[in-house]
């Protein structure tokens, strides 16, 4: 008989009720997540910007700001946005991290490509590590049973 060593250990109801709370944690998460606005007004208060998931929500020019030309305004605005971007994305960095904790928050490959091809690298090599073995041991099987 095999044994299985520390896998048969393993304490089930522990397993389940950690994996229920994670998923109640993403579930909470996710409707958060809704909820979340990235903010930003230029420094001189001539643009405001609301950025959601679903975009740009809300977009306030002050009237002064209808005395910059085309050009320094289109400027202004683009700049508005992409600091509210900024910010909505620093919120959902901030809930992922809550969630999974920074060492494994998901959002972090964002920023860090080379971790993400590092973590792909070593579940490929794990990948291999394991079909090795169980390749290994079905050929074991076959040469006992004479086929």
């Amino acid at each position: 008989m095999q044994e299985f060593g520390d896998f048969a250990n393993i304490d089930i109801d522990k397993l389940l009720k950690g994996a229920d709370e994670q998923f109640a944690r993403m579930e909470e998460m996710q409707k958060s997540m809704a909820d979340l606005v990235g903010h930003a007004q230029d420094d001189d208060g001539l643009v405001t910007v609301e950025y959601a998931a679903e975009g740009i929500r809300e977009l306030q020019l002050h009237p002064k700001a209808m005395r910059l030309s085309a050009g320094e305004l289109a400027e202004k605005v683009k700049d508005v946005i992409a600091a509210a971007t900024t910010d909505l994305q620093k919120q959902v960095n901030e809930a992922m991290a809550e969630v999974f904790g920074e060492e494994d928050n998901p959002m972090s490959y964002i920023n860090d490509p080379e971790k993400a091809m590092n973590q792909i690298k070593d579940a490929e090599a794990a990948y291999n590590r394991t079909f090795e073995d169980v390749m290994g041991e079905l050929d074991s099987i076959r040469r006992r049973m004479n086929l």
